[in-house]
């Protein structure tokens, strides 16, 4: 088998740089869904569910690109078409998903918004997989924790800029209220503007990425002509998955249930613990809405520091637990601040978790399956992020009535979690594609 080069700084850049604006993308949905469909009128108590369809959509669509993409070639590549067209569709639907209320001529807005969500989430899912897909695929093992830093990296950057789009709107004097029912222009324009960058970031990888066609990559993946004939399905895949597979899921599951509680609750939670309300269509509620923007941006923030540190640990494993604890102290700490400048110092611990979150679990999981069938396992390992938030989200409501309706007391659950995850980080066994365990 042939081992693949290393690759100039600026050719792993490349692969990676069309995520700055997918992410761009995600940190929107993430920041403002919850902020949108109270602004439509939905009950807090059933918030929760509304995130259902965004891990939904990935569950299914993610191994299903992988496993397609693995089998593809085309003139732009394996991994590019699919990126390119998820990336128009969620363009056309992040300029339709905030104007959900102005459509209420036609169909309920909250149907509208739901259906919009739908796809958006779906398509940004196929246009982020590819990425994922691109570094295991071309960069060696040496340079994939580089690669996957740069990866986190621009992941981060570009939730810095999606998250403070609606505060720098409203500071510029575009309309941060609106009537009953309708969302505010700082939105609609965030999402317009992001909408734009996400399409010129993709037009740039396409261009600048070029794909191994299918016999050199062959030769480097060392995929023989007996391998190319096995007919192997999901369930084939994950009967014969490394055990550092389920092991990084088990972690996985837990790191990924506490953000989506911080997605689906931080809005609420920080409206009343900060500002006093509950009322979505006060300025105050609208105005602490802006501001999880600007926490998640210092949750990024944090995240692009710690990137930065996290190769220092010479345990790993340590590193990734060490993480995920101070994370899980970020959360906690919501419950005891009333400051919306004290919660920065919150929301740059959780970004530890994050950096942890985006990097390791990928440099751990291609380290240990090989090039045939790259696609199909990071799509699969795609559930460990999609089921728990799918579990998460169905028993929020259930949760939050236990606690008595209290947003906040979500985020210190999440923190509880992200605590859990760092134990189990240390059932992890690492291996590599040629010594898997059986």
């Amino acid at each position: 088998m042939k081992t693949k080069p290393d690759l100039s700084f600026w050719k792993l850049w490349n692969i990676s740089f069309g995520f700055f604006g997918v992410q761009i993308a995600y940190a929107l949905q993430s920041a403002n869904i919850s902020r949108i469909f109270s602004t439509l009128g939905a009950d807090p108590h059933n918030l929760s569910y509304f995130w259902i369809l965004p891990p939904l959509a990935g569950i299914i669509v993610q191994p299903l690109i992988g496993s397609a993409s693995d089998k593809t070639w085309t003139r732009f590549g394996r991994r590019i078409p699919y990126l390119f067209v998820g990336s128009l569709v969620a363009v056309v639907v992040m300029c339709l998903l905030p104007n959900a209320g102005s459509f209420t001529n036609f169909i309920n807005a909250m149907a509208f918004g739901l259906f919009s969500l739908m796809f958006l989430d779906t398509s940004i899912n196929m246009a982020m997989q590819p990425f994922k897909m691109m570094v295991g695929d071309l960069v060696n093992e040496k340079q994939k924790g580089l690669a996957y830093s740069i990866q986190s990296f621009l992941c981060n950057a570009g939730s810095l800029v999606g998250y403070l789009f609606p505060f720098i709107f409203t500071f510029i004097g575009i309309s941060n209220v609106a009537k009953k029912g309708m969302v505010p222009d700082s939105v609609i324009y965030s999402f317009y503007i992001g909408a734009t960058i996400l399409i010129f970031c993709v037009i740039y990888t396409t261009i600048k990425v070029k794909e191994m066609p299918p016999k050199e990559f062959e030769e480097f993946h060392g995929i023989t002509a007996a391998e190319k004939k096995e007919k192997t399905d999901f369930v084939y895949l994950l009967k014969n998955a490394p055990k550092v597979f389920w092991t990084v899921g088990l972690v996985q599951f837990f790191s990924w249930a506490a953000f989506m509680y911080m997605w689906t609750y931080t809005n609420g939670a920080i409206a009343s613990n900060v500002w006093g309300t509950t009322t979505t269509a006060s300025a105050e509620y609208q105005e602490a809405g802006n501001w999880v923007g600007v926490l998640f941006a210092v949750q990024a923030i944090g995240s692009v520091c710690w990137a930065v540190v996290l190769p220092m640990f010479k345990s790993r494993k340590f590193a990734y637990s060490a993480s995920l604890i101070l994370g899980g102290l970020g959360f906690i700490s919501t419950l005891f601040i009333h400051d919306q400048y004290l919660l920065f110092a919150s929301y740059f611990m959780i970004g530890f978790a994050w950096a942890a979150m985006l990097a390791m679990p990928f440099t751990i999981l291609t380290n240990s399956i090989s090039g045939k069938n790259m696609g199909a396992y990071l799509g699969l390992f795609n559930g460990t992020i999609c089921l728990p938030q799918i579990c998460a989200a169905l028993i929020g409501g259930g949760i939050l009535h236990l606690v008595g309706g209290k947003q906040v007391n979500m985020l210190v659950l999440a923190g509880i979690f992200l605590i859990a995850g760092a134990v189990c980080v240390y059932l992890i066994k690492e291996t590599t594609a040629k010594h898997k365990e059986n």
